[in-house]
C-alpha cells in the first residue's frame, strides 16, 4: 500500500514538473555614492523571469513518444531598487536611458523615489511616478507631466497658463 501511494505522488509530481518550462535569471548592480556625509550603496536587482507551457501537438495519440506544440513564452521584467536609507521600492519598467532633445544628451537615472534627469553630470530634473507610465517632471519651478510612448521616447506635457495652450516635448531615446 506503501508503495502504491509513493508511485502515484511520484507520478504526480513527474506530470507537475513537465507542466512547464521556467527560466529565471538576476542581476544585481552597486553604486556607490561618496560625498561630505560618507559613503552610500544604490542596490539595484533586475529579476527576468520566462515561463512556457508544455503542451503535445497530438495528445490524444496513442504514440509513446510525442512532439511537443510550440507555445507562447510569458516573460517578467522586474526591479528591485534598496536606498541607501535601508527602504526597498519595486520598479515595473526600468526607464534608465539616455535621452535626446533640443542637441542635448540627458541621462534618466533611477534614485530613491523615482528617477534624476542629468544633463552633462549635472542635475536638471526629477520625476516622480504618480501611475502605470505617470509622472511629474519638475526642474527650476516648471512641472510638466511626462509619460513615456511605445518607442521608449519621453514625452512631456507642459500646460501655459498665458496662452493657455500646453505644448509637448519629446525627449528621443538613444
Amino acid at each position: 500500500m506503501k508503495t502504491t501511494i509513493f508511485t502515484i505522488a511520484a507520478a504526480f509530481f513527474a506530470f507537475a514538473v513537465q507542466a512547464q518550462q521556467v527560466q529565471k535569471e538576476s542581476t544585481t548592480t552597486v553604486t556607490t555614492v561618496k560625498d561630505s556625509d560618507g559613503e552610500k550603496k544604490l542596490v539595484k536587482t533586475q529579476t527576468e523571469q520566462q515561463v512556457q507551457k508544455l503542451e503535445f501537438q497530438n495528445p490524444d495519440s496513442k504514440a509513446l513518444n510525442k512532439d511537443l506544440a510550440p507555445t507562447p513564452t510569458q516573460v517578467t521584467a522586474t526591479t528591485t531598487v534598496t536606498a541607501p536609507d535601508g527602504t526597498t521600492r519595486v520598479v515595473d519598467v526600468d526607464r534608465s536611458a539616455y535621452y535626446t532633445w533640443g542637441g542635448s544628451k540627458y541621462q534618466v537615472k533611477l534614485d530613491n523615489v523615482g528617477y534624476t534627469l542629468t544633463n552633462n553630470g549635472k542635475r536638471s530634473a526629477v520625476l516622480r511616478n504618480v501611475g502605470p507610465n505617470n509622472y511629474i517632471y519638475s526642474t527650476n519651478g516648471k512641472t510638466s507631466y511626462a509619460s513615456f510612448d511605445s518607442n521608449g521616447n519621453m514625452v512631456l506635457s507642459t500646460y501655459d497658463p498665458k496662452t493657455d495652450k500646453v505644448t509637448t516635448e519629446t525627449y528621443t531615446r538613444n
